[in-house]
């Protein structure tokens, strides 16, 4: 017998749980390395308000070709992280701007080609004498982005570690931008990504919200939310 569809609206209607999910409906916030802020709780709250567009991760696994008599086997290779991009609304008095700026001039100065050391966030116990005595050189950071339902329940958390701005993009003056408010892209380069659903939390990584009912469930590194 051929094929037929007899599927009607209400069976779409059954298969769109909750009537589908808004990409209006999202939080992102950002941990700050130590050097950057002392405390980054004012500025974590910022970002809740200010990054005003984000992305969910990607996942991309690389694909090794094995030839043979002619056809090619693919076979799965390393797996990479792409970069991370965040739109931010600039508001009087620059916070997030100031903060962003600074964190870049940490991990590399302006005017000559010294920066951070650490590949941490600069919370870690000091380990040898240079760190001891600058314990804040650390430049990575920790972001979490969450998806949100209509009534501001977390449907799904993406936890980014080992973030730094890469690029920090100008911000357009002209006389002539009417009816608008300053904003800016910044894109930082991640090391790795962990995934959870509603009540998945990633604060066990380090700097990150942590729900203390609720953690990753982690097996050689699958997060299984």
């Amino acid at each position: 017998m051929a094929f037929q569809s007899q599927k009607s609206i209400e069976n779409f209607k059954s298969a769109l749980a909750n009537g589908g999910v808004r990409p209006t409906m999202f939080s992102v916030e950002i941990t700050f390395p130590r050097a950057v802020v002392e405390a980054s709780d004012d500025l974590n709250e910022k970002t809740l308000f200010l990054i005003k567009a984000s992305q969910m991760p990607g996942s991309n696994v690389g694909v090794v070709e094995v030839p043979f008599r002619g056809r090619k086997l693919k076979v799965s290779g390393d797996r990479s992280f792409a970069d991370w991009e965040t739109t931010i609304t600039n508001d009087g008095d620059f916070s997030l701007r100031k903060a962003m700026e600074k964190w870049s001039e940490i991990i590399q100065n302006h005017n000559f080609a010294l920066g951070a050391l650490a590949l941490d966030t600069g919370d870690q116990v000091a380990t040898n004498s240079r760190r001891a005595s600058n314990e804040d050189t650390g430049y990575f950071g920790t972001a979490v982005v969450r998806q949100l339902d209509r009534q501001g329940n977390q449907l799904r958390i993406y936890e980014f570690n080992g973030i730094w701005p890469s690029v920090i993009e100008p911000i357009s003056l002209d006389f002539g931008a009417d009816n608008t408010i300053e904003e800016y892209n910044v894109t930082f380069c991640v090391q790795y990504w962990h995934a959870g659903g509603p009540n998945k939390e990633g604060g066990d990584l380090g700097g990150l919200p942590s729900d203390s009912s609720s953690t990753f469930v982690r097996d050689s590194g699958l997060v299984v939310a």
